[in-house]
């Protein structure tokens, strides 16, 4: 009765572990769903931007033979405040891309740590790094 009981509360206790990485997973999962749709957005308003001086640019030098210099100032500086707000964006969306976190590195640290636990219980306990079978095998004879 007492090996059932011991085999029932270790299964439990390797649910609740399976549990507790799912669930640390699934968080996780959403904080880099976050983080990608973030970085979409921002990629987005880049490229809108960026498109935005490229028109902007093309209507100034459409404009630059009109005989008016007030038009060429006006879409000049509305061109270099699009670039620039576009290029801003594409800067931010890059260094967001390179120094963004490990995805799952905390479900990866502690499925690290539940191996490097298993490992140490599959070594010998004995002191002198006998095993168990060989320290009682010894006693017996």
């Amino acid at each position: 009765m007492a090996l059932r009981q011991s085999v029932g509360e270790l299964a439990c206790t390797l649910l609740s572990i399976v549990r507790t990485r799912l669930e640390l997973f699934s968080l996780e999962a959403a904080g880099q769903k976050a983080h990608l749709i973030t970085i979409l957005g921002m990629a987005f308003g880049a490229l809108l931007f960026l498109t935005l001086a490229v028109l902007v640019f093309s209507i100034a030098v459409a404009l630059y033979f009109w005989p008016t210099d007030q038009r060429y100032v006006a879409l000049g500086l509305l061109a270099l405040f699009y670039g620039l707000l576009g290029c801003g964006l594409f800067l931010a969306v890059r260094s967001k891309l390179l120094f963004a976190p490990i995805p799952f590195a905390a479900t990866v640290d502690e499925l690290r740590r539940d191996l490097s636990l298993l490992e140490r219980l599959r070594e010998p306990s004995s002191p002198s790094g006998q095993s168990f079978e060989q320290s009682s095998s010894r006693d017996l004879r």
